[in-house]
């Protein structure tokens, strides 16, 4: 009897490690990426906002804004953890 009731537990353990290697393991990969990539930002960098918005860092204000100008003379204030989405390489800027 007891042989039977942990085998009927077996796929429900090998469907949590699935999810576990497929979803959450590299969910939580991106997170800590994103994270690195927003405490690194510097001046100069160029990044898109959430909304597509590409524009340069112009300066860091606190710990968690920074002040982004998007065309000639046009800044606006964007929260890091949440406005800025990606950061644009040299390569990617230079087109």
């Amino acid at each position: 009897m007891s042989n039977s009731g942990i085998g009927q537990f077996i796929p429900l353990i090998l469907i949590f490690v699935i999810f576990y290697f497929f979803l959450i393991r590299p969910q939580q990969k991106k997170v800590k990426d994103h994270k690195n990539m927003v405490e690194n930002l510097k001046r100069g960098d160029k990044v898109v906002t959430s909304g597509g918005i590409v524009g340069r860092v112009e300066r860091i204000i606190d710990n968690d804004k920074i002040e982004v100008e998007i065309a000639d003379g046009i800044k606006v204030e964007i929260v890091k953890t949440t406005g800025v989405q990606s950061l644009l390489s040299n390569q990617e800027a230079k087109k």
